[in-house]
């Protein structure tokens, strides 16, 4: 892939206020220059970022709803009437249902959690999970990370006596459902003031209003906020405001007393004797807890990470662990049948976007094909795969692009669908799709931008060789927790060298193990360049070379330093 490489040159008054900041707080001037971009100007905000704090959280009050909800689950509890927390079979629904679960059942006995089957149910709260509660004599339904377009499904448990407390966090339709409270910072009405909580996090602002209202010391909500972190991770929802203090608290917590069943899916990932960053949840963690939903039923996930012992945690990590390894069979499978689809697909070319559609596709990976077709051809994507008269598919998008409004475009042709900016599902009978695909495509080719189509580096800042130390990784870690809104920084450091020793690696020789020196200094830096082999013969020619690249410590030499390039571009 090519990449555009953007730096947006600070003008003279922020050169001069990052360079007051970094003054001020000890730190490198390009660090300055990186908490200008985030609008932090003063010194005192920027202590505050470097320091982020559970009692900087919002009052959960102030959401919709959060009265009603915490009056009816107090009720239930008094009387006491049975309880089902109910949730999604992907990440953030898995641990908002632990979460929940795991602080009420703490205090109350009678209560059960349930996670749909994504084959035999489908996405969301349905009947078949209604009956079930019914017939077990459940009074109150929690329903986490879905639920908000669920008119007729709420409307038919009331009729089975059932109330239905709704926590999430996707777009609503017009018409909400008649629950008895419905948590959702992005309804239209909002009054909170944080709209990006994933599903999780609005379960853990419904235990915090709850826990306030019985006299629970907030301290005792610790326990759970390392599933927190690996949601807000997983789910790719931004790392600003209440989220990255959610985050930053729970990575602590996931360091050091991760709960019984996180605990077994790290030692399982290899990462016992290092310190997880939100990088190693979305890599390692989040894909084994989807796994289970993906493969299996995501019921075995969630029942992992609320066990107690841990002899049968680690039983449970290590057969989820194997789900996540058919997974990866199935992605790799799936992702080489789909990016030859594309390439054969006629007029594919002249389209912004890709669609799809293969019969008896695993619907458990096409969310995850979708995102490899994104960035490979870096274009919204979508995936469908047909079984029985029906197409289920998955759509990611590009940055800037918001795919959930392609795909409400062609409502009319769905039988239902839901999601955010970059990432939506759908369902549809299989007559529809020509015509979906058809309808998906023209509204991407009339709606996105040339910028949104190209494929960029936003490169944050400029660097020698020579500034980049284990100091420098120290202080660029205050910037942490990483992800959207709050991106690890890219810097660029023009003409640097192969100090002689760079090398091809890998199974198939598609790596590059650098060592670089830079122009006129005789340190040197390791780096690693994925992917990206073809540079090889250039680099060996001792020709000088500009990188863009990200700072990391050197997983094999603590207290080192190495660049992860992220591409090369030969000196004209």
């Amino acid at each position: 892939m090519v990449f555009q490489w953007n730096y947006n040159t600070p003008d003279e008054a922020e050169v001069g206020t990052a360079a007051k900041l970094a003054a001020a707080l000890g730190i490198h001037p390009v660090l300055g220059k990186l908490l200008v971009d985030r609008g932090i100007t003063e010194e005192a905000a920027a202590r505050k970022f470097f320091r982020p704090k559970l009692t900087d959280l919002h009052s959960p009050m102030l959401m919709n709803d959060m009265g009603k909800a915490v009056q009816r689950l107090s009720e239930a509890i008094d009387r006491h009437e049975k309880i089902m927390v109910f949730g999604d079979y992907d990440v953030d629904g898995v641990t908002a249902v632990a979460l929940v679960y795991k602080f009420l059942r703490k205090r109350y006995d009678n209560i059960d959690y349930y996670i749909p089957d994504r084959y035999d149910e489908g996405y969301g709260i349905g009947s078949k999970g209604i009956d079930f509660a019914s017939g077990t004599g459940v009074r109150l339904i929690i329903v986490l990370d879905c639920g908000i377009k669920a008119v007729e499904e709420v409307a038919y448990a009331k009729s089975q006596g059932i109330d239905v407390i709704i926590c999430d966090h996707h777009v609503p339709d017009p018409v909400l459902p008649d629950a008895v409270a419905i948590l959702n910072p992005k309804r239209a009405d909002n009054t909170y003031p944080y709209e990006h909580l994933c599903g999780c996090g609005v379960g853990f602002k419904f235990m915090q209003a709850f826990a306030q209202a019985r006299g629970i010391a907030f301290n005792e909500l610790a326990c759970v906020l390392d599933l927190c972190a690996v949601s807000i991770a997983s789910d790719i929802v931004p790392v600003t405001g209440e989220n990255r203090v959610l985050a930053h608290a729970g990575l602590h917590r996931l360091n050091a007393e991760p709960s019984t069943g996180l605990q077994a899916i790290i030692e399982v990932c290899g990462l016992s004797d290092k310190e997880l960053t939100m990088s190693d949840i979305i890599f390692k963690i989040g894909p084994r807890i989807n796994a289970s939903g993906r493969v299996q039923n995501g019921r075995e996930a969630a029942r992992l990470l609320v066990e107690e012992d841990y002899v049968a945690a680690r039983q449970q990590a290590e057969s989820i662990n194997l789900y996540n390894e058919q997974r990866k069979e199935l992605d790799k499978q799936m992702t080489e049948e789909a990016v030859t689809v594309v390439r054969q697909q006629e007029g594919a070319e002249s389209h912004s976007g890709i669609a799809i559609v293969g019969s008896q596709w695993h619907k458990g990976v096409i969310g995850i094909v979708a995102s490899r077709l994104v960035e490979q051809f870096h274009k919204p994507a979508v995936v469908l795969t047909e079984n029985n008269g029906y197409a289920t598919g998955s759509a990611r998008s590009v940055g800037g692009f918001d795919v959930y409004s392609a795909v409400q475009s062609c409502e009319d042709l769905l039988q239902n669908f839901g999601g955010h900016t970059y990432a939506a599902g759908m369902t549809m009978r299989s007559e529809n799709v020509p015509e979906f695909r058809r309808r998906f495509l023209k509204y991407i080719d009339e709606h996105i931008s040339e910028e949104q189509v190209q494929a960029t580096l936003e490169v944050n800042g400029l660097l020698e060789l020579s500034d980049v130390s284990f100091k420098f990784y120290q202080q660029l870690s205050r910037f942490a927790p990483f992800g959207p809104g709050n991106e690890k920084p890219v810097f660029c450091t023009h003409s640097v060298y192969d100090y002689g020793t760079s090398k091809v690696v890998g199974r198939g020789q598609e790596h590059i193990k650098l060592e670089l020196v830079g122009e006129g200094s005789s340190k040197v830096i390791g780096g690693i360049a994925f992917g990206q082999s073809s540079q090889a013969r250039y680099i060996k020619t001792k020709r000088a070379f500009d990188i863009c690249y990200t700072v990391e410590e050197n997983s094999h030499k603590r207290g080192e330093v190495q660049l992860q390039i992220e591409d090369i571009r030969p000196r004209e």
